[in-house]
């Protein structure tokens, strides 16, 4: 059948013809030790706190973020915007500017 052979010729045309994705990558490069003591659900209590705090200072720099967590190296947060809803955006750990 001629269909057949014609198969992967046609998904590299179709992976080429579509636009990608961007996706915003970080290098977090702050090192450090992290120590964590007790019975976690499911997330750490470490990691709880650290997003509570990338939250308070993201709010601070006057970001309207509702939640903030660690995702690919960059912190992602989600943002109210001001007709209503939510936009994620993300943001260098390091620096605290957005990533786009």
């Amino acid at each position: 059948m001629i269909v057949k052979p014609l198969m992967p010729a046609l998904l590299v045309l179709a992976m080429f013809s579509v636009p990608a994705m961007a996706t915003p990558f970080c290098t977090d490069d702050r090192g450090g030790v992290s120590i964590t003591f007790g019975v976690g659900g499911p997330r750490s209590s470490s990691e709880f706190d650290q997003n509570q705090l990338d939250l308070m200072q993201l709010r601070r720099m006057g970001v309207d973020a509702t939640s903030v967590e660690r995702w690919n190296g960059c912190l992602r947060a989600f943002v109210r915007n001001p007709g209503g809803g939510e936009t994620m955006e993300y943001y260098d750990p390091n620096t605290f500017r957005q990533v786009f």
